[in-house]
């Protein structure tokens, strides 16, 4: 379970997802700071993420089920997040841990 409280502010999380479909040759371009693009899956859909975008709209991954479940129904009643890179670790470190952002979110 995530240590992440629901309504949070600010919180740092890993991506996941990022070794599917090429998507770890973009998360090999970022660096840490780099502004991420976060868009939630549009209303109806059986268990909603928050995807993860490169800017220029490449794909990276998700948030974990956990954050997912109290994130995208706040954001598709209107609230924002934007995010940046806090750091992204090698290929030698399990994927789920490799790319850790920073959310912030404002209503």
């Amino acid at each position: 379970m995530s240590s992440i409280l629901p309504g949070s502010k600010e919180f740092e999380t890993p991506v996941y997802g990022t070794v599917f479909a090429r998507r770890t040759d973009v998360v090999h371009r970022l660096r840490a700071g780099d502004r991420l693009i976060l868009v939630p899956d549009p209303p109806g859909t059986d268990d909603p993420n928050v995807w993860v975008h490169a800017p220029g709209g490449d794909v990276i991954g998700h948030l974990s089920p956990d954050v997912n479940a109290w994130l995208v129904p706040w954001m598709l009643e209107g609230g924002r997040c934007g995010a940046v890179v806090a750091h992204v670790a090698g290929d030698d470190v399990a994927s789920y841990k490799r790319l850790i952002i920073t959310v912030r979110c404002r209503a």
